[in-house]
């Protein structure tokens, strides 16, 4: 072998960078877009996958479309757990961490094989940190929500965090609230690693989170005796391909058959749900708005404490919404509602349907890829949130940025929230002048974003300086 041939075969192949994302679709998805900017930039990338301990729907043929997509990127999948010991919770954040243990062994194998130059590991999973300084691999945090609420993980277990605002001790993150259950032990866990990375990187924009950005940096937000971790905001960071599923054509072929700004959308996440009774009070309070919507229906959760994290059934829309429902806001028994809403069962594309001109507003739970992806398109939020760090992003975001408003009551674990308190808020957002306001503001958002995100931006200027970090320090290796 001579020349140019024993030259190729001399040179080593290059290092992965690691993406290492808890289980669960939404934070699969923000790892999968970091990925492909990093792919984009000339990196190979290799995203472990482990199953979630709940089932949020198949995420196989999404990952092959990926991978399709972007030949830079590849994934490895960990083995399945088998059945978890028992865990004293009743919050899956505490089934996360437990999976996430558990599967720490085959990471190890699989992380001594691939030799990887960067290990970015996502918030939940903290303990592959201890194995990756053993291994000798650079490690950073990637964490999916915004500054704000890192900024309260990093200062916990105090909670009168700088650079953000008061809030209910009620809002924090729901485990937080009970130290007995597992899941409180395990975000105390990750918060003392939050100080042992080389860095965190963060889905956010400087602008939308200034306050909190400036605070963690000035390190006003590390407890005493621990070091400010670098702070990289390179967001915002959303979904560029939906997930298939069914009924995609259907929606964005009726929201074409509707004016601009005119319909609320409704959607809560891949595992939010609501009583059954609570639909019900949501299905009289669309239809008392007199408003065009979208609304994506899931079946209620189950009582039953064995099938609670399992994937539910599709919902039955005629058992659970008033009776002729469907029939009235479809025009089949009413000719002035013709039109006026349309019901979709679990699923529904979401990142297009927010980008559709038609679209008003968004009803949402409040997770961070949801928020992001409605300040990307310019569409004013109705928030309603449900579990995780959601209260606190509904009480920065609306207190704050004034860039939502909340639908009231959903604090009230013994009460529904009324058909009239719906009726009135989805009018506002869509008839007032209120309203109107609400969207300039979200719209210069979306301009700001949109900004950070150019060529030359903050977002990716940050990336760029990221990257070089990452360069020089494997030259000198």
């Amino acid at each position: 072998m001579e020349g140019a041939d024993a030259a190729a075969a001399t040179v080593a192949p290059r290092r992965p960078v690691v993406l290492y994302p808890s289980p669960g679709m939404g934070h699969l998805v923000s790892m999968i877009e970091l990925g492909k900017i990093l792919g984009a930039r000339g990196l190979d990338v290799t995203i472990v996958v482990t199953d979630p301990p709940y089932n949020t729907g198949a995420t196989g043929p999404f990952l092959a479309g990926v991978t399709a997509a972007n030949p830079s990127i590849s994934f490895h999948r960990l083995p399945k757990v088998g059945r978890l010991e028992p865990v004293a919770t009743k919050h899956h954040e505490a089934l996360a961490f437990e999976v996430i243990r558990v599967s720490n062994l085959p990471l190890r194998e699989f992380l001594v094989g691939a030799n990887p130059a960067v290990l970015i590991v996502d918030f939940f999973c903290c303990i592959a940190l201890s194995m990756a300084r053993e291994l000798g691999v650079p490690s950073y945090f990637f964490f999916t929500s915004g500054a704000e609420v890192f900024a309260f993980f990093l200062h916990l277990p105090l909670v009168h965090v700088p650079g953000i605002p008061p809030f209910p001790a009620t809002h924090a993150v729901l485990p937080l609230m009970e130290c007995e259950d597992a899941a409180y032990h395990g975000f105390l866990k990750i918060s003392a690693e939050l100080c042992s990375t080389q860095g965190v990187i963060i889905n956010t924009f400087r602008w939308l989170e200034q306050c909190a950005v400036e605070a963690v940096a000035a390190g006003r937000c590390t407890p005493p005796g621990l070091p400010t971790p670098p702070l990289y905001c390179i967001g915002p960071l959303i979904k560029t391909e939906e997930v298939t599923g069914s009924g995609a054509e259907e929606c964005l072929a009726w929201l074409d058959t509707h004016p601009n700004a005119s319909v609320v959308f409704l959607s809560f996440g891949s595992i939010g749900r609501f009583s059954a009774e609570q639909i019900r009070e949501v299905a009289s309070g669309l239809e008392a708005s007199g408003q065009q919507f979208l609304w994506v229906v899931r079946a209620p959760p189950s009582d039953d404490p064995v099938k609670k994290f399992k994937k539910p059934p599709g919902p039955d829309l005629d058992a659970l919404l008033p009776e002729e429902f469907l029939a009235r806001t479809k025009g089949e028994t009413d000719r002035v509602t013709k039109g006026r809403g349309l019901v979709v069962k679990s699923w529904a594309p979401q990142r297009d349907v927010l980008a559709h001109p038609s679209e008003g507003g968004f009803a949402t739970h409040y997770g961070w890829n949801s928020v992001l992806e409605a300040v990307m398109e310019g569409v004013p939020m109705l928030a309603w949130p449900l579990y995780a760090e959601q209260r606190l992003n509904r009480v920065f975001l609306e207190k704050e940025l004034q860039l939502a408003v909340t639908i009231e009551g959903y604090d009230n674990d013994k009460e529904l929230v009324g058909a009239e308190e719906v009726a009135a808020k989805v009018r506002w957002l869509l008839d007032s002048d209120g309203g109107r306001v609400l969207r300039a503001r979200t719209l210069e958002a979306m301009r700001r974003a949109r900004d950070a995100l150019r060529e030359g931006g903050e977002s990716e200027a940050t990336l760029a300086g990221l990257l070089d970090n990452w360069r020089r320090a494997s030259s000198s290796s």
